[in-house]
């Protein structure tokens, strides 16, 4: 169950919270300093969670430079929407961010099999520097970023 403190804040004019809202809340609460704890490990070593995987993708891809680099920054921004999405316990924040755009330019960029690689390659270097506790706080929001991705070979929704 996804927490949601603004649907709470704005159900308080109708009535008290009632226990299983209450339950979230409090799990919610328990779980900040974890998700504090995840989101400055990945704010603070972004380029030594990001080397190794670019490291890796390049050994094994015959990808320009060019596509390379527009995949690693794909995987750049999506990570930051994805460790928002997990501080604020908001699994729907990476599709509404990223459902409009990430699409398209994967498509324009013909990156979709490189952002793939990427993505597993991350996922691999992600569980080396996080426990399966913190871990699990990010998967959701990765898996919907890589489903995006996944759904991005079809056409484009917008004209350029």
């Amino acid at each position: 169950m996804t927490f949601k403190p603004d649907s709470l804040i704005n159900s308080s004019e109708q009535s008290y919270l009632d226990p299983s809202e209450l339950t979230a809340l409090s799990q919610y609460v328990s779980s900040i300093p974890e998700r504090i704890a995840v989101y400055r490990t990945l704010r603070d070593q972004e380029i030594a969670i990001m080397q190794p995987v670019a490291d890796a993708l390049q050994q094994h891809t015959q990808a320009s430079d060019a596509r390379l680099e527009q995949s690693l920054r794909h995987g750049l921004m999506v990570m930051r929407h994805v460790a928002m999405a997990m501080l604020l316990d908001d699994n729907h924040l990476v599709e509404e961010r990223l459902k409009g755009w990430l699409p398209d330019i994967v498509n324009v960029h013909d990156t979709q099999t490189l952002d793939q690689q990427l993505f597993q390659l991350l996922d691999q270097q992600l569980g080396r520097v996080f426990n399966p506790s913190q871990l699990s706080l990010l998967k959701p929001s990765l898996a919907q970023a890589q489903a995006l991705i996944a759904a991005s070979s079809g056409p484009s929704l917008h004209t350029f």
